[in-house]
């Protein structure tokens, strides 16, 4: 045999053995390069594959979904962190088959069905048809859920799993409410709790009464239509605020315990280092919590944070364990195309679907 098929041959069994059969170079993938509308958003064909590290794992997705910190970010959300680095990759869930892993990766191999989802702050995100995220950043996927439902769950599972678990330390037994219940995280959050034996309250919009009950809570609110504070009634252990506005901030902080745990999503960091820049920014919104953290420590006795996602493998396996017993569920509404990103966007923008938007990559 010719030397050059020789060569040629071991090298295809040895890409086959190592996963290099679905990797190009370059790959797809949706693109900001300015901070705008959705039809800043770009298409693009020869974006480069970023090259491994020992921890990192390479995914080629099958589906991702549209979180609101992705619209909010193509709308200038961020902009003094993410401007300098422009153009970006949008997107945080992913649901997909792992394509190569780094030299330190254990625990996921090449070919194994995974879901997950990226920090906040990264840069490359998951609208292409390659991202990599860290070994710590993915779980197998349930056998039992499609990609698109998969990719639906992590980023909002993880975000209420952080304010839920992390912080307030919930048991079985204790009361939660869940002001905005009807959203990806508050209703990942209701069945966060009621799967550790929680009673849960929530408030929603009417379109919403059914799926935050079919999801476990034992009364929902129209927040449209009846008055929260006369409906409740006793104190709760924590309350998790998806919405952030000052009323539901009081609402919250009223129907406390003493000890128990305010949380809201409505940080004010990133909007203070986008008004002021990130040197003062910072800084003010570090004061600003702290602030509050006493006052309210002070004067109802309770403890209050701006809580975000993060990472968290033990997390995200109960999250996987609890999606592929059926009792974790994010409805998907709407799929789209990964090439019709743009149209997605303005769907979520225009609240034409009110419910999780996921981008089919294939």
């Amino acid at each position: 045999m010719p030397l050059r098929r020789t060569l040629s041959s071991a090298t295809s069994v040895l890409k086959a053995k190592l996963g290099l059969r679905y990797i190009s170079t370059t790959c797809r993938a949706v693109v900001l390069p300015r901070f705008g509308g959705p039809e800043v958003l770009e298409v693009r064909h020869n974006v480069e594959v970023p090259e491994l590290k020992p921890r990192e794992v390479l995914v080629r997705a099958c589906a991702v979904s549209i979180n609101p910190l992705d619209t909010r970010m193509r709308s200038g959300y961020g902009r003094s962190i993410f401007g300098p680095l422009l153009p970006l990759i949008l997107g945080r869930d992913i649901s997909g088959e792992v394509a190569a892993t780094g030299a330190s990766v254990r625990s996921l191999s090449v070919g194994q069905e995974v879901f997950g989802a990226l920090h906040p702050t990264a840069v490359r995100g998951t609208y292409a048809d390659y991202a990599v995220l860290s070994e710590d950043e993915l779980a197998p996927k349930p056998a039992s859920i499609t990609h698109e439902e998969a990719s639906a769950i992590p980023f909002a599972a993880l975000t209420a799993w952080r304010a839920l678990k992390s912080t307030a330390q919930i048991t079985g037994g204790e009361r939660l409410l869940v002001l905005g219940g009807g959203g990806a995280v508050g209703l990942s959050a209701i069945q966060l709790s009621v799967a550790v034996g929680c009673h849960v309250s929530t408030t929603c919009g009417k379109q919403s009464i059914e799926w935050v009950l079919a999801a476990g809570a034992k009364e929902a609110i129209d927040y449209t239509s009846e008055d929260i504070e006369a409906k409740l009634k006793g104190e709760f252990d924590a309350v998790l605020d998806t919405i952030g506005a000052p009323e539901t901030e009081r609402i919250g902080i009223n129907l406390l315990k003493r000890g128990g745990h305010y949380m809201t999503l409505q940080g004010e960091t990133a909007s203070l280092a986008d008004r002021y820049g990130l040197a003062v920014g910072i800084p003010m919104a570090t004061a600003i919590l702290l602030k509050k953290q006493f006052e309210y420590r002070y004067s109802h006795g309770i403890e209050y944070w701006w809580t975000y996602m993060r990472a968290d493998s033990e997390g995200l396996e109960e999250i996987a364990r609890l999606a592929g017993a059926g009792k974790l569920k994010i409805p998907v509404d709407k799929i789209f195309l990964l090439s019709q990103a743009r149209e997605a966007h303005e769907a979520k923008d225009r609240r034409l679907v009110p419910g999780k938007v996921v981008l089919n990559v294939d």
